[in-house]
């Protein structure tokens, strides 16, 4: 009985079989199927390789929503160095609350201003980056899903005596409230006052301001040394002395998530301006750096994507299917007109001989020997 029951499953799964067999006698094999044969493989195997290579690359997704999280703070990465002595500068950050956050997390470290040959290489690189960026937009993708891990060359201490250093570098980073506020760099050390806070600039000498500066890292949130901002590698050389660098910064929170890091970053927009100020002249305000920034309410998420194994299976089912099908109406066409031509030219060999002279008929027929001569 199970052999009975198998036959016959056997023989049901046989005349299921919807492809068509056609005997091996009724096949005729020509030049032109092999070439075109050939051809249709050649391709299939072309586009699969390069197919193979679309399922290997990813893309960045881009989603927004509203951040709700307003209760955290707000890390900022500092990397700035400043054309004047350490000790005659100072550097906070005040809110919109007119809060004064504390900044123990900077630095302040005596340098040159000019850079060793190795950084200013660097610094050249990334310039070209920042110029690259702004054209190519897709080449910020790139940077996400490299996560360059190595950092600019760190400025060694020097071995030359602090009184020959006549620039200082601020580096570190400070945690503020997530309200818009400004973080500047001005004229003397911060003092707590009632109503805010105030710089003891009167025990600096007007003929000592110089505000050049080189900024080279400015971040906020989680420190990636591989994301490159905005404002990374930016250099202002000033000739005039009461010199006011403004720069305005809008804040949007970012969730980044790779197949290599997970980070919560910050991507920002900026606008800059810069003038002098001359109180003849009516241009008024403070001498200094002056970044004011600002928080977006929306966040956005960077999702690293990867095609599904489905779908790259379906689209190489797509891709042999139509180009066996295509090759096999192209060879019918081609088959087809070559049979007309060929045969148009048959008629009108045909029609030639048909339209003869007589004359030229009768000597044609006696050429041809009959039964009767040859006997």
């Amino acid at each position: 009985m199970r052999r009975l029951t198998q036959k016959k499953a056997l023989t049901l799964v046989k005349e299921l079989d919807a492809f068509p067999k056609v005997p091996e006698s009724y096949v005729e094999s020509t030049a032109i199927g092999g070439t075109v044969s050939l051809i249709a493989f050649t391709l299939m195997a072309v586009l699969a390789f390069l197919e193979f290579f679309v399922y290997r690359n990813t893309w960045m997704k881009y989603e927004y929503e509203v951040d709700k999280d307003f209760s955290s703070k707000l890390r900022i990465n500092v990397d700035i160095t400043v054309a004047m002595r350490c000790q005659y500068i100072g550097a906070d950050v005040l809110d919109l609350a007119e809060n004064m956050v504390a900044s123990d997390g900077l630095k302040y470290e005596a340098v040159h201003f000019e850079l060793s040959p190795e950084q200013r290489l660097w610094h050249i690189t990334l310039l070209h980056i920042q110029e690259r960026l702004r054209v190519e937009h897709a080449l910020q993708d790139l940077i996400f899903k490299s996560a360059i891990k190595e950092a600019p060359p760190a400025q060694t201490h020097s071995e030359d005596s602090p009184s020959s250093l006549r620039a200082c570098r601020i580096h570190g980073h400070m945690y503020v409230n997530k309200v818009a506020g400004n973080f500047h760099v001005t004229v003397g050390k911060s003092i707590p006052h009632p109503r805010g806070h105030a710089h003891l600039a009167a025990l600096v000498s007007h003929d000592t301001y110089n505000f050049s500066h080189r900024i080279d890292h400015l971040s906020f949130g989680e420190l990636i040394p591989g994301i490159i901002n905005p404002l990374d590698g930016t250099e202002k050389v000033s000739a005039e002395s009461n010199h006011m660098f403004q720069y305005f910064i809008t804040i949007v929170p970012t969730k980044l998530n790779t197949y290599k890091i997970s980070a919560e970053i910050h991507q920002y927009s900026v606008t800059e301006q810069e003038r002098v100020i001359n109180h003849a002249a009516g241009s008024h305000g403070v001498s200094g750096i002056f970044m004011k920034y600002d928080i977006s309410s929306l966040m956005v998420k960077v999702t690293e994507q990867h095609m599904p194994l489905w779908q790259f299976l379906v689209r190489l089912c797509g891709i042999i299917g139509g180009i066996f099908s295509t090759t096999g109406m192209l060879h019918s066409v081609v088959g087809f007109m070559i049979d007309v031509f060929c045969c148009r030219f048959q008629m009108g060999i045909y029609k030639q001989i048909k339209e003869a002279p007589p004359n030229e008929q009768q000597d044609s027929e006696t050429l041809i020997p009959t039964e009767n001569d040859a006997q």
